[in-house]
């Protein structure tokens, strides 16, 4: 995995390239993708690299990207979140997982 792959759709794209190839949303206290019915609450996946977008100067335009993996089920995939005002609503045990490694 790079340490950059230059911009957001860039870094989605390499991170597929690279196995990361599900979607996943924040729904309260899960990670989900819509493609494969996947669940899954935070002690069932790690975050193994996380990506920053800054707007140069926008504040909307600030992103994190998250490459994620679930050593049980086998599934890799990506998490863009917006950081900020704009970030979902979510239970205190996913802030906490996702923040871990905002850094």
């Amino acid at each position: 995995m790079k340490e950059s792959y230059g911009t957001l759709s860039q870094t989605v794209n390499g991170l597929k390239a690279d196995g990361y190839t599900v979607d996943f949303n924040v729904r309260h206290d899960c990670l989900v993708c819509d493609t494969t019915g996947a669940e899954l609450k935070p002690e069932e996946f790690q975050i193994d690299k996380v990506y920053r977008f800054e707007g140069p100067s926008d504040p909307a335009d600030e992103a994190v990207v998250y490459a994620i993996s679930s050593p049980q089920t086998g599934l890799k995939g990506t998490l863009v979140d917006g950081y900020g005002i704009s970030s979902d609503p979510r239970s205190a045990a996913m802030v906490k997982k996702l923040a871990e490694h905002h850094g």
